[in-house]
């Protein structure tokens, strides 16, 4: 481009350096945003895996009277909470994206219900 020069804004700094700092900013609070939802994330895998074991434990108490689905279905969700417990945040993501290169359908049927689900939960609190 003829005729372009670095001009200045008006705190002195050149344009293409001040886009350069903003861009950079963002980036870092961006890290920063994704790091402590992690950590919070992190923080609610025991309450989480605690409630699935008391679930899956409710479950086969009851699953006496019931059928074989249902101690199936306790079993599953003992699985999930021993998951949950020991797995972090990083596995889970990595374990998730393998279990969508395998299941790509499934996977995409998954999150567009997932999607409606919390779109309709979200949806009913005007």
């Amino acid at each position: 481009m003829e005729g372009y020069t670095n001009q200045e804004d008006s705190s002195g700094n050149g344009t293409a350096s001040g886009v350069s700092d903003t861009l950079s900013n963002a980036k870092d609070k961006v890290a920063e945003l994704g790091r402590r939802s992690a950590d919070k994330i992190n923080e609610s895998r025991e309450p989480a895996a605690s409630a699935l074991e008391r679930t899956a434990s409710s479950l086969h108490s009851s699953a006496e009277s019931v059928s074989g689905a249902a101690h199936s279905a306790a079993d599953s969700i003992q699985t999930a909470a021993d998951y949950v417990r020991r797995t972090d945040v990083s596995a889970m993501v990595s374990d998730l994206g393998e279990v969508v290169k395998k299941y790509p359908g499934q996977a995409l049927a998954a999150a567009a219900i997932l999607g409606f689900l919390v779109a309709r939960g979200l949806g009913g609190r005007d």
